[in-house]
C-alpha cells in the first residue's frame, strides 16, 4: 500500500507545470506586497502610540517612503506583466499582531517606546530579507530594471533599520530604563 501512495504522488508531482524560479519571484513579490500593504494601514497606529516625539516622527516618515515603495512595487509587477495583487502573509500578521499586543499590554508605560521601536524593527528586518532575495532572484533572472527598483527599496529599509537602532541605543531605551528607575527611587 505504501508504494501505491508513493507512486500516485510520484505521478501528481509530475504531471504538475514545474515551478521555476520565475514562479517564486512572483509568489514572494505578492507576498511583500500584502506586508507593505499592511504596514501602512499599522504605522499610524504605531505613530500614534509612541510617547517620543522623535519615534512618532521616525513611524511617519517610514509610512511615506513605504507607500513610494508600494508604487516601485506596482512597477516591478509591470514589469514581469502580472498584475499588483497581494498574498495573505502570515509572517507580517504575526510581527503586526506581535506590535498590537504591546501597544495594549504597555500602553502609557515606560517602556512602550521601547517595544514599539523593536516591533519596528523585526518588520524591517523581515523586510530587509525580502528586499535582498527579491532583488538576486531578479538578477537572476535578467530582469535589472526590476532589480534596481529593488536595490532602491532595500536601501530604504537597512536606512530606517539604522535609524530606529540609533534612536533606541540615544534616546529610546535609555529614557524606558531611567524611567523604571524613577519610578523605582519613589516606590
Amino acid at each position: 500500500m505504501a508504494k501505491r501512495a508513493k507512486k500516485k504522488s510520484t505521478a501528481r508531482r509530475s504531471s504538475r507545470q514545474p515551478k521555476k524560479l520565475s514562479d517564486l519571484f512572483h509568489e514572494t513579490l505578492k507576498d511583500i506586497y500584502f506586508a507593505e500593504n499592511k504596514i501602512i494601514k499599522t504605522l499610524p497606529k504605531m505613530a500614534k502610540a509612541a510617547q517620543s516625539r522623535e519615534l512618532a516622527a521616525a513611524f511617519n516618515k517610514h509610512l511615506r517612503e513605504t507607500q513610494g515603495q508600494v508604487k516601485r512595487l506596482d512597477k516591478v509587477f509591470r514589469i514581469i506583466g502580472k498584475p499588483a495583487r497581494g498574498k495573505p502573509c502570515e509572517a507580517i500578521n504575526g510581527i503586526t499582531d506581535e506590535g498590537a499586543e504591546i501597544m495594549k499590554e504597555f500602553r502609557g508605560m515606560p517602556a512602550l517606546d521601547a517595544g514599539l521601536l523593536a516591533a519596528a524593527q523585526a518588520v524591517e528586518h523581515y523586510e530587509i530579507s525580502r528586499y535582498g532575495t527579491l532583488r538576486t532572484w531578479a538578477e537572476q533572472l535578467g530582469m535589472q530594471d526590476a532589480a534596481d527598483l529593488l536595490q532602491e527599496t532595500l536601501n530604504e529599509e537597512e536606512a530606517t533599520d539604522h535609524t530606529l537602532t540609533q534612536l533606541a541605543t540615544s534616546v529610546i531605551n535609555l529614557e524606558a530604563e531611567q524611567e523604571d528607575e524613577e519610578e523605582d527611587e519613589y516606590a
